[in-house]
């Protein structure tokens, strides 16, 4: 594994238990049991709250707007840019296949790295530590996302046109998941009340649900 050292400088944070850094920094093509799926799927929970709870702090943003923040700063687009911003890439372990391919600038790669490392932490000392480093890490995207200029969140574009119409149901179901366990890609559909309209793929389910939802905005323009 390479020196973590300017990792942890950059991440502000230094690991006690070098074990979880490095199972967080592992990509499944490495192995099946020990491979940062576990820890990226723990650290998108401690993500979804830190962001919500710095929004909701804020104080004057309505549930809507909130919701549409939260969003853009979560999305695989945010967060690949955040991983990229510390070269995380540079640091994971992967197998040479994966490596060859391109797999360190893979964005689906990233970002579940970069959700793996807020877990990694979270599990190695507390809440406040974890959300702390995330919010660090997140300053710029956060930023720009309150001032409109992050990236397009095609899933609440959508949801702001639907409800315009009355409170209709939309789901993004997963109609199948392809490929080797260490590069998937994702199919996604996208229903409203219950109806078929679009689909969606992507290497994370996350950017096949965003595609889907684009799919139907750019239909119906």
């Amino acid at each position: 594994m390479k020196d973590t050292n300017q990792l942890e400088a950059q991440l502000g944070y230094q690991f006690k238990n070098r074990v979880i850094l490095e199972e967080a920094l592992t990509h499944s093509s490495v192995g099946e049991t020990f491979n940062n799926e576990r820890l990226e799927f723990l650290g998108d929970a401690v993500l979804e709250l830190t962001v919500s709870e710095y929004l909701f702090h804020l104080g004057h943003l309505s549930e809507g707007e909130m919701t549409r923040f939260r969003a853009s700063v979560v999305c695989s687009e945010s967060l690949s840019r955040a991983a990229n911003a510390i070269s995380l890439g540079d640091y994971l372990i992967m197998g040479k296949g994966e490596d060859v391919t391109g797999g360190r600038k893979r964005r689906s790669n990233l970002e579940n790295a970069f959700e793996a490392i807020i877990g990694a932490v979270f599990l190695d000392s507390d809440f406040e530590q974890a959300k702390a480093m995330t919010l660090s890490l997140l300053a710029d995207n956060m930023e720009l996302a309150l001032a409109g200029k992050l990236v397009n969140d095609y899933k609440t574009k959508l949801q702001e046109q639907i409800q315009q119409h009355g409170n209709s149901v939309i789901e993004y179901v997963l109609e199948s998941a392809s490929g080797p366990e260490h590069n998937k890609t994702f199919c996604v559909s996208l229903r409203i009340n219950h109806h078929r309209e679009t689909e969606g793929s992507g290497k994370t389910k996350k950017e096949a649900e965003q595609n889907a939802a684009k799919a139907y905005l750019m239909n119906k323009a």
